[in-house]
Parts: structure tokens; sequence; C-alpha cells
């Protein structure tokens, strides 16, 4: 027996405690040993980096030069440039671009010049412009002389000369001198041309744009060698800008030294004898193919491969057969892109299968988003009940309205979408016609896009003529395609706001808080804002010996004027028995210029800079007038605030009120307020046009009786043919008052008011809890 010591237990237990670390201590050890050696390796290969290199001597050495992995790397390292203003100098401030694209130094892809005559403007150029102007950013028709008219939506340029190589030159300056920093591709082709845009949009996109290209379909000149090659004029050729600049300078040379009866050949002599650059027809792998038509060819009965697979086809020889080609083309474009669906959902569907869902999880249709799944009652899609007569989700909340316009137009679209699908199932085994639409539903899921589910009466016919009636329920979805950017005129935040407040007698005690709210939300921040007062006087309010019933309005305006140096409020007198809104817009419209902008308000608006830049941006002068919904405040005696979460004796926080701000808290209850529309954002030149178009239509007695049933929202709904933008606006929120409805006002205009009034006591809860405490207080 051997006896351990205790040097051997110490040794022992010192080893139990590390056996755990023992693999992290061998692999540290392994790790820097292998970087020591792999250092060793480098050093003794390489140079010392501690030493400078020496250059070849042939060779200027340049201190900043590195090998070619560390220039590679300091190319993706970002290199801070600290801001110095020099003190001696005077601040100037940085002027920003309009847009950030210009800043950003970005450029479009491509530009489009077609070359045209007065002969062919108003035929060929037009049926060009219809088929290939909405592909591309820019299009542009340049001719030696044009008409008198210029077709509308077409942007012509007239050099005003008819010369072939003097309006090719004059387009290539032009082109240089106003497109020449903001386009990276110029395409330029003949009106007798049919361009496939997105072959060619597709191809300007493959292409490098750090080179010189001449890219077409390469012609050898009469005479001259086989590297000597310019693009035909006929089926168009791409020029890169590095290209279009380099030659900006000889243009003029070239204008005088060589002639020639052809555009296309002026141009690539100029090209050959001035930069040594021919054309070329394929670059990169790229090739640029076209199609000669030849005469009284049918492009229905087409089926050639050069045809098919062609970027232009030349010589289109009236506006006719333009069309005809772009249909042809269009289906064949649709056919691949259909066939192009069919396979992806084919491979999605085998993928399916792999995924944790399995099959369950395919959404129908396959490759689109699944339907909105909502996670409360409040979030729930619903959907609406139609008829092929009649729709019951009217927008004026009737129960039932007429089925018509855009409306009935998208229902027979999925009518006979639904019925062509059918037959295209089973024929030739059956054949479906309709007899009527039973039931039809319909609703807008944004993830996915317009859905219906129909309820079809059909009739099936066998192929022995046997008749059947069936009834079949469809399901159609109509998906979101590509979302485009709505072209919209440019506004700006710096317009000046001429806010109007009509003011009754019963309002004049309410007008010192508003007059108090725009000094703080308007003066105060110095906004470019103006304040115009209409005091409507009754038949015996103001006369002789009557007291004033505006004199403290006047002097709080007054007030004002004296606490804001340079601030101008102006007042207006009217006197009327029962004042319309649209009389009382006249008589401030016509003491404004046309380009002034309204913003029409009530005593109970609380006017801030927010509020003020949503004016101006949201109302547009000949597009767009503004009529925001505000916010109103319930009765504070029936919804009472409740206190602050987290304060002492709050309890959890009850669900808000339909309709309730979520971002004024917890505390606050109240609805944006629909049946109101005394607010309104609009220009004066667009409200005259409405109110002009009003007196044309209605005339004498009829135009006065209209006038007291009608507020300005109204005229522009009605006579106007702009947008009308009606939206929420959480900056206007308007405490609550008791508000009398106008005997006088009509009848719709009346009801609005009462509505209004009663929908702003409080929320139904609210509403119900306050009459039936005092029922249970009673009972017990």
């Amino acid at each position: 027996m051997h006896m351990v010591g205790p040097p051997t237990m110490r040794l022992s237990s010192l080893l139990a405690l590390l056996r755990p670390a023992l693999p992290l201590i061998l692999g540290l050890s392994l790790g820097c040993s292998l970087s020591l050696l792999r250092v060793s390796w480098i050093q003794g290969e390489g140079e010392d980096p501690c030493v400078e290199a020496v250059g070849d001597p042939g060779v200027p050495h340049d201190p900043d030069s590195r090998t070619g992995l560390d220039q590679s790397d300091e190319d993706f390292k970002p290199r801070i440039v600290p801001y110095y203003r020099d003190p001696n100098k005077p601040y100037k401030k940085v002027l920003r671009t309009r847009y950030i694209q210009t800043e950003l130094g970005s450029r479009e892809r491509l530009l489009v010049a077609v070359l045209t005559s007065r002969a062919t403007l108003s035929t060929l150029a037009v049926a060009v412009n219809r088929t290939v102007a909405h592909h591309f950013p820019r299009l542009l028709y340049f001719t030696g002389q044009r008409g008198a008219r210029t077709p509308a939506g077409m942007q012509v340029v007239s050099h005003g000369d008819e010369r072939p190589a003097w309006l090719m030159s004059e387009t290539l300056r032009h082109l240089h001198t106003h497109f020449g920093a903001d386009y990276d591709w110029f395409f330029i082709m003949q009106d007798d041309t049919y361009v496939q845009a997105p072959r060619l949009a597709a191809l300007a996109g493959h292409l490098s744009i750090n080179q010189d290209l001449y890219l077409g379909r390469a012609e050898e000149f009469i005479g001259a060698g086989e590297q000597a090659r310019y693009c035909h004029g006929g089926f168009g050729y791409l020029l890169s800008r590095s290209l279009l600049l380099r030659l900006r300078p000889h243009l003029d040379g070239c204008r005088g030294d060589i002639l020639s009866a052809r555009p296309d050949e002026w141009l690539g002599r100029c090209l050959i004898d001035s930069l040594g650059i021919g054309c070329v027809s394929q670059h990169q792998g790229q090739q640029y193919r076209s199609f000669e038509l030849a005469k009284n060819r049918d492009p229905e009965k087409e089926g050639s491969s050069a045809f098919l697979s062609a970027f232009a086809v030349h010589p289109v020889s009236e506006g006719a057969l333009m069309y005809r080609l772009h249909k042809r083309f269009s289906a064949l474009e649709l056919e691949r892109a259909y066939s192009e669906i069919e396979e992806l959902q084919a491979q999605i569907q085998n993928l399916t299968v792999l995924t944790p869902e399995g099959e369950a999880g395919l959404s129908w249709p396959i490759g689109l988003p699944a339907p909105f799944t909502p996670h409360s009652r409040f979030e729930v899609l619903g959907w609406d009940y139609f008829t092929e007569q009649h729709t019951f989700s009217c927008a004026d909340g009737s129960p039932k309205c007429p089925l018509q316009g855009a409306s009935r137009a998208d229902v027979g679209d999925a009518v006979e979408t639904a019925l062509e699908q059918l037959n295209r199932r089973y024929q030739p085994r059956l054949r479906f016609q309709k007899r009527r639409l039973l039931n039809g539903y319909r609703r807008f899921d944004p993830a996915r896009g317009m859905e219906y589910t129909l309820d079809l009466l059909l009739e099936a016919v066998t192929q022995r003529g046997h008749r059947r009636a069936l009834a079949r329920r469809v399901s159609l979805l109509r998906p979101l395609s590509r979302v485009e950017i709505l072209p919209m005129p440019y506004v700006t935040e710096a317009t000046r706001v001429q806010l109007v407040l009509p003011l009754l007698a019963a309002e004049a005690a309410s007008a010192l808080a508003f007059l108090e709210a725009f000094a703080a939300g308007v003066l105060e921040p110095r906004e470019h804002a103006l304040l115009t007062l209409l005091l409507v006087y009754g038949p015996r309010e103001g006369g002789r010996g009557a007291p004033d019933p505006f004199l403290g309005v006047k002097a709080a305006a007054a007030e004002l004027e004296r606490r804001y140096p340079g601030t101008r409020l102006a007042w207006l007198a009217v006197r009327a028995e029962a004042p319309s809104q649209v009389r009382l817009m006249d008589v401030v419209s016509k003491k404004h210029p046309v380009d002034t902008l309204f913003f029409l308000t009530t005593v109970w608006t609380r006017p801030g800079p927010e509020v003020l830049n949503r004016c101006r941006m949201n109302a547009i002068s000949g597009w767009q007038a503004f009529f925001p919904v505000h916010f109103q405040e319930f009765n504070p005696a029936l919804a009472p605030q409740r206190p602050a979460p987290g304060s002492p004796g709050a309890g959890p926080d009850p669900p808000s009120p339909p309709g309730a701000d979520p971002a004024r808290g917890p505390s606050v209850g109240g609805r944006f307020d629909r049946q109101a529309s005394a607010e309104g954002c609009f220009y004066n030149a667009d409200y005259l046009a409405a109110r002009a178009r009003l007196a044309g239509e209605l005339a004498g007695q009829e135009e006065e009786e209209a006038l007291e049933g009608l507020e300005v929202m109204d005229v522009f709904l009605r006579f106007s043919g702009l947008h009308l933008f009606r939206a929420v606006e959480p900056g206007l929120v308007q405490k609550f008052s008791l508000r009398d409805c106008s005997p006088r006002l009509s009848e719709e205009l009346y009801h609005r008011c009462r509505l209004s009034s009663l929908e702003g006591l409080g929320a139904r809860a609210q509403l119900a809890m306050a009459l039936f405490e005092p029922e249970q207080a009673n009972s017990t």
C-alpha cells in the first residue's frame, strides 16, 4: 500500500479544479503559437513593414501609395471632413436644392429624342408619343419648323432649319446644354420607328455608364472600310453621356467640314473623324436587335425570331401601323409575363411542401400575400354588399344607393372576368352564360387588393345542347399592381396664409379666447399668416343708439397690434339677416388677390404652426382644396377626465371611445367631427372659379335658394373640378361648448349641425351611464 503525502494531495486537488479549463488553455496556447508562426512567415517572405519601400527608379514615388489590397480597403473607408467656418468672413446661408436627387448628383437613366418634321408632327410623332411616352422619364421631339398648333402633351423643340446636318447638330447641342448633367444615356430615333420601350429601358439598365458607347444597327459607309460604321437612324441608336460630352466641342467643325444628306451618316462621320469611335451592334454581351419591316407586311402574321426579339422596327409608314405594332408587342409581353407567373407559381407550390406549415401555408392566389389577419374586432375588414343595380354601403351613410360610375364598371368587370374564367376552365364540355347576379360582396385588403365574392345564377350548356340553371359562388382578387408616384404640383411652406374668421354677435365673447390662442400659436412664433375678422351684424345690431356687440373684439384686436409691432389685424363689417358662409366668403374674396391662400376658421378653432403648414401643403392652387376634420372633445360633465395612468387612485385604463385621439392620452375623450365642414384651406382663384361656375349653372332665384343651403365645401364639391381632400387633423382640437343651430339654416345644414352637437356630447357608453345612474340611485 502506498501512502499519498500532503504535496501530492494538493497537486491532485489543483488538477481537479483546472480540468474543466484545460481545453480552453490548450486552445489559446495553440492559437497564439500558430499566429506567431504565421507572422514570421509573412515577414520572411515580404518586406519589412518598418522600412519604407523604395519604388522603381523610373516611376515617381507616391508617399501615400500602398499595396493593392490596402488601396482597395482605403476606398471603402469614410473620410470625415471637419466643418470650419472662417470667423472673418460673413456667414452665408447654405442654399439647399429643391430635390435630394440633385444634391446627391444622381441622374436619370434614359432620355429619348425623336427627330420629326412639320409634316409628320401631328401624325407619326403623335403615334410615337401615345405608344412609348409613358415608359420613359422624358421624351423630346425635335423639328426644323413646327406648325401653328403643337399637339397636346408633347414637348416640341424647333430649331428653325430643316437641313438634316443642322437639325442633328442642334439636337445634340440642346441635349448637352439642357440635359447633359441629368441623364446617363440618350436614345435618338426617328418618328417612323417603333420602339419596344421596356426592352430598350432594360438594355440601358444593363450597360455600364463609364465608357464612350455608340450603339445601334451598324451600317457601312459607301466606299469606306469595315471599321468605319455608322448607326442607322431609322432603327435608333444609344449615345452615352461621356461620349456626348466629348463630342460637344467638335460639333461646329463637323457641321462645316462634313457634307451629308442623312443626319445619321453625318453623325457617324463626325464621331469617326473627331473621336475615332464607330457604331457597334453588340457590347458587354448585349445585342442591339432590330427588324426591317417589309412594305404591306401584317404585324399580326409576323412570327420570325428577329421580329419577336427586336428592340426597334422600321419603317412605319402610318400611325395605324404604329398602333398595330404596339398591340402585337404588348400581347407578346403579356403572354411572356403570364408564362413567367405560371412558372413561379409552380415553383412556389413545389417548395411549399418543404416549409414548416406545409401545403396549409399556401395562400390563394399563389404568390400573393395571405389575407390580412385582424388581431382585434376593431381591425376586422368589413365586406360591402351590392347587386347589379344598387350598393348597400354609401359614402353619405345612406343604407342604399344606386350603383353607378366607376363602381358599376368595377362590378361589371368582375362579373365578366368570373364568367370568362369559368368558360376557360370547363370548355368544351360546358359553356356558361350569365343570367343574373344574386349577391355580391367586396372589400379592400391593403395587403392584397380588392377581393370579390359573387353568387352567380348561370345557365350551363353541354356539347349536346342541354341546358340547366346553376347557382355558383366564385371568389376573385384584383391584386395591387406596381405602386406609382402620382405627379403633384410643387408646394412650399413659405406661402402666406390668410385666416378668415366670420363672427356673429352671439360669438363675440368666445372670440376673445380665439384671439389669445391666435397670438400664442401664430404671432408668438412669427408665423407667416394674417387674420381678417368678418363681423356680421344683425338687422338691429350696431345701429344708432344701439351698443356695438363687437366692441370688446375690436379692443382685443387693437391690443394685439400694440403688443406685437408690425401686426395688422383687419376687420370687415357686414350686415345680414341670415348670413350664409358662401355669401360671407364672397365679401372677403373681393378684398384679396387671386393668389391668396385662405384658411377659413371658426371661433372655436385654435390654429398653430403645424396646422398652418398642413394647410399650405394640402391646398394646391388649381389642383386641390383641403377641408380638415377637427377633434371635438366630449362634454366634461358626461365624460369626466380620468386620472392619469400611475397616479393614486387610477385603475386600469378603460378603452378609448371610437374616434378618440390616441395621441392626447387616455385622460381626454372626444371624436373627430365628420359632420362639421366649416374649416377649410383653398386658394382665392379656385374659389372664384367655382363660384363663377355656380352662377353660370344656377341663375336668379334658384341661385339665391341654393346659397342658403350650401357651405364653401359644398361649392367646391359640386361646382369645381378640383380634388377635395378631406382628412382628420389632430392639431385642430376644439373644447366642448354648447352651440346653437340657427333655424334659418337649410334643412340639410340644420340636420348636420344638430347631429354634430349631439354626437359631441359623449360616447355611447358614457351617455348610457348618464341615463342609468339616476335610475339605479332611485331604485336603491
